[in-house]
């Protein structure tokens, strides 16, 4: 494995600030301690700096040479509305906000990168870090879009890094085409009329009517849509009724749908409506139908996905580069891979058995209020992103 020394040198610094950073999670759009923590590192680095993308966002700029080729590397920086179960010297200041999912060590990983880049330029143009608020839910990606990212810091390609914990630590996954889903919410109300429960006759039950529209939901997925492209419909929320013998007067479903391409998408949402509106009808219940679309499918490119695995390979070996299998979560990645070509990768978080004494009992999976981020992933991560930018920015002989 060919980590790099000064980074591997410079391990336990980076490591400190990723626990201060765990110890004060902030929520999407709210990162602004974090944000400066960031901020003041680049600057005693001497890497010129611009805040305020996406509200709270920032981007490095590393220059050498002539070349006006650029290669962009993102972190996320948001935490998540979890009560944190660990115990250990690092835990959570913040009630309810956790950094369960490893935003603070993708942070450390790239403030590594960030270090060892300032003093050893071995490449020929522009190095962007892309500190990024708001993954979790928030579309910090598409805001920082919106502020202009590729129009201010132009970028021939862009890379991203989560860490994926039951890998072990030292490996790497990713896979060329859809690897995360889209990640849409839906909103039914159906309104019936109410009546008393010995008397159905007299009402409009609007209960049995979200039942048939659940059931009728499912056929969308084995019968609409090709059973070769992936869909989920879930419904993950029904709500009716204050009190025993009362047919209510309404219900309410919700639930999320996931694909991997826009056309699917873009069909179950079209089943969906029409199936909603006809089976309230069918029930002389009224209908109203929302749909929300939120993170689009992450979508790597064949040329950079390739490129990446070679970096990979050169670095821990083919054995330990696995090709990753597509998961229906999200991640707003998606947005700049919209933009740019490029590719979003897997890092192995290893087992949670580098926990200290006084954690949670809990898995340390993600999203998990006993998780942690494992710190030995510091040093290869911020190797493989120096070794990216260095292959992309490559020098011509």
């Amino acid at each position: 494995m060919q980590v790099i020394e000064s980074i591997l040198a410079d391990a336990a610094q980076i490591a400190a600030l990723r626990r201060d950073i765990h110890a004060h999670p902030e929520l999407c759009f709210q990162e602004k301690r974090t944000a400066d923590l960031v901020a003041r590192q680049l600057t005693e680095w001497g890497i010129p700096i611009h805040r305020g993308m996406g509200t709270t966002g920032i981007v490095a700029i590393l220059k050498n040479g002539t070349s006006e080729r650029a290669i962009g590397l993102r972190a996320d920086m948001d935490a998540l509305p979890i009560t944190e179960h660990n115990q250990f010297p690092h835990k959570s200041t913040e009630p309810g906000k956790m950094h369960a999912c490893g935003h603070d060590g993708h942070t450390a990983m790239l403030l590594a990168a960030a270090k060892h880049l300032s003093k050893h330029r071995n490449y020929d143009g522009t190095v962007y870090l892309i500190f990024q608020p708001a993954e979790e839910g928030g579309g910090g990606a598409r805001e920082m879009i919106k502020d202009g990212i590729f129009e201010k810091f132009p970028m021939e390609a862009v890379f991203g890094a989560h860490n994926w914990p039951g890998m072990k630590a030292g490996q790497f996954a990713l896979k060329s085409g859809p690897a995360f889903a889209s990640s849409n919410e839906f909103r039914v109300v159906i309104r019936g009329k109410g009546s008393h429960a010995a008397m159905p006759h007299n009402g409009i039950d609007p209960v049995p009517v979200a039942c048939a529209m659940v059931q009728a939901f499912q056929t969308i997925v084995s019968r609409n849509k090709r059973p070769i492209d992936p869909g989920v419909i879930s419904v993950t929320m029904i709500h009716a009724g204050e009190a025993t013998n009362v047919v209510p007067d309404s219900c309410e479903i919700q639930g999320t749908v996931r694909t991997f391409t826009l056309e699917v998408l873009d069909l179950i949402e079209r089943r969906m409506k029409v199936v909603a509106e006809s089976v309230c009808a069918a029930f002389e219940a009224e209908c109203e139908f929302e749909f929300t679309r939120n993170y689009p499918p992450t979508i790597n490119q064949p040329a950079e996905t390739a490129f990446a695995r070679q970096v990979m390979t050169e670095m821990v070996g083919a054995e330990n580069v696995h090709e990753f299998e597509p998961t229906m979560g999200a991640e707003d990645f998606s947005y700049f891979l919209l933009e740019k070509p490029g590719c979003y990768f897997l890092i192995g978080n290893g087992d949670g058995t580098h926990r200290q004494g006084g954690h949670g009992m809990g898995p340390c999976m993600l999203h998990n209020p006993s998780y942690d981020f494992n710190d030995e992933l510091i040093p290869l991560g911020g190797s493989l992103w120096v070794r990216l930018a260095e292959a992309w920015l490559a020098p011509k002989r």
